[in-house]
C-alpha cells in the first residue's frame, strides 16, 4: 500500500485520521521532511502501545535514523524529539524527570489553583464584555478560550505579566508543524532563552512556582526543556478544548439546553469534546526499542511510531454515530490525556480550567450565539493540534 503523506498544515486532520483508519489499524505515513513511520489508530493497539516499555519516546537513543546522522536539525520536526525533557525521556531518567513536574499538579495543588482559574475566567468575561459592546462581533477563541488558559499556565510556571504575550506567542509557532523550519527556530530559540533566564532568576531567588522547583532540581537544560513543555502544552491543548467546546455547544442548542437545565453535566461535555473534537491529534515520536509487531505488522527496533490520539474518539468500532456530539451517551472513551507513564499530569488542571471556564461562559451571557453557526470557522494551523482557528459571535 502506498504511503499516505500526512498534511503538515493540519487542514483537515479529522478527514485525515478518517483515511489512516481506513488503511488498517497500522499503516505507513510520511511526516514533515519525508520522514516515514508507523501511525496507530486503533485503540485495542495504542493503550497497550503506550505503557509498553518496548516502545520509547528518547529518539537520542532509540531512533536508528537519529543515530546514524540521516536526521539533522534542518528536518522540521526536530526539536520535537531531541529536547531533553520528560516528554522524550525514557525509563528511569523519565520517571526522576517526571516525579519533579508532577509535585504541580497535584490534588492539592490543583485545588490552590482554583482561585487563580476563577479569577483568569472573570478577567476573560469582562474583556469580552468590553469587546461586544453595542452588539459587536467577538471572536470568542481569541478574546475569551485563547486567554484563560496561558494567564493560569504563567502563573503556575510562575511567568512574569510582561512576558506572557511574548510566550504564547512562540508556543503557537512551536506548535504550528506547518510553519518554517527558520520560523520555528527562531521561536525556540527565543523562547529558550526567556525561559533560561529565569530558571537562572528563580535559582536565586526561589518562589512557590514550577520552574523554582525544576530550577532547584534539574540541570539547566532539562529545566528548561520541562518549562518549555509545560508552558506549550498546558495552554494550546486546553484553548482548543474550550474552543472546540463552546462551537459544540453553540451548534447543538438541544444539548446546551439539557447542561442549563442540569440534565448533563459541565464535565460530561469536557469528556465528550474531549472525544468528538480530540484538541491533540497527532504526537510525535515512540520508537520500537526491539523488533516487534503491532497488530500483525513487524515494527522493526529503531523504526518511528506516530500514536494517532485523534483516533479512537472518532471509531465507529468504539462508538455508535462518533461524529455526533452527545454528552449523554455511556461511553466518551478517547485518549485525549494519553496513557502510561507519559499521561499528561495536567489533566485535572485542564478539566479545572474548562469546566469553570464554559460554565462562566454561558451563565454570563445566555443569549451568546454565533454569526454564522454553519460557516467555516478555520483550522488551527500544523498537524498536531485541532481547534477553530476563530469563532466570530456576538454576545446578545
Amino acid at each position: 500500500m502506498e504511503t499516505l503523506v500526512l498534511d503538515a498544515t493540519g487542514r483537515a486532520p479529522l478527514e485525515e485520521v478518517a483515511r489512516l483508519r481506513e488503511r488498517g489499524p497500522v499503516t505507513r505515513v510520511a511526516l514533515p521532511g519525508g520522514v516515514e513511520a508507523w501511525a496507530v489508530t486503533d485503540l485495542a493497539l495504542l493503550r497497550p502501545m503506550l505503557v509498553d516499555p518496548k516502545i520509547s519516546k528518547d529518539a537520542r537513543q532509540h531512533w536508528a535514523a537519529l543515530l546514524d546522522g540521516d536526521i539533522t536539525p534542518q528536518w522540521p520536526l526536530y526539536t520535537w524529539v531531541t529536547g531533553r525533557s520528560m516528554f522524550n525521556a525514557y525509563g528511569t531518567e523519565h520517571r526522576a524527570m517526571r516525579k519533579v513536574a508532577a509535585r504541580s499538579f497535584t490534588a492539592r495543588r490543583t485545588r490552590a489553583m482554583e482561585p487563580r482559574v476563577t479569577a483568569a475566567t472573570t478577567a476573560a468575561l469582562e474583556a469580552l464584555a468590553d469587546a461586544g459592546k453595542g452588539g459587536a462581533e467577538v471572536d470568542l477563541r481569541e478574546v475569551f478560550a485563547a486567554t484563560i488558559p496561558v494567564e493560569v499556565i504563567c502563573d503556575l510556571l510562575g511567568v512574569p505579566d510582561d512576558q506572557r504575550a511574548d510566550m504564547r506567542r512562540c508556543a503557537d509557532t512551536l506548535i504550528n508543524t506547518g510553519a518554517s523550519r527558520e520560523a520555528q527556530g527562531a521561536a525556540q530559540l527565543e523562547l529558550r532563552s526567556m525561559l533560561a533566564a529565569l530558571v537562572h532568576a528563580k535559582r536565586a531567588e526561589p518562589g512557590e512556582d514550577l520552574i523554582s522547583t525544576v530550577a532547584a532540581e534539574l540541570p539547566d537544560d532539562e529545566a528548561v526543556s520541562t518549562a518549555n513543555l509545560m508552558l506549550v502544552a498546558g495552554h494550546e491543548t486546553t484553548v482548543n478544548l474550550l474552543a472546540s467546546a463552546i462551537r459544540l455547544l453553540l451548534t447543538h442548542p438541544d444539548v446546551l439546553a439539557a447542561v442549563r437545565s442540569g440534565e448533563v453535566t459541565w464535565s460530561a461535555v469536557v469528556d465528550e469534546t474531549l472525544r468528538v473534537a480530540p484538541p491533540v491529534i497527532y504526537i510525535p515520536l515512540r520508537f520500537a526499542v526491539e523488533d516487534l509487531e503491532l497488530g500483525g505488522v513487524p515494527i522493526a527496533k529503531g523504526d518511528p511510531i506516530i500514536a494517532v490520539f485523534g483516533a479512537p474518539g472518532r471509531d465507529a468500532a468504539v462508538h455508535a454515530e462518533p461524529a455526533a456530539f452527545d454528552p449523554a451517551r455511556a461511553d466518551r472513551t478517547h485518549l485525549a490525556f494519553g496513557a502510561g507513564a507519559h499521561h499528561c499530569v495536567g489533566e485535572p488542571l485542564a478539566r479545572l480550567e474548562a469546566e469553570t471556564a464554559l460554565r462562566a461562559l454561558f451563565e454570563r451571557f445566555p443569549d451568546l450565539r454565533l454569526v454564522d453557526p454553519d460557516g467555516d470557522h478555520g483550522q488551527v494551523p500544523g498537524f498536531v493540534a485541532n481547534g477553530p482557528v476563530r469563532l466570530p459571535a456576538v454576545l446578545g
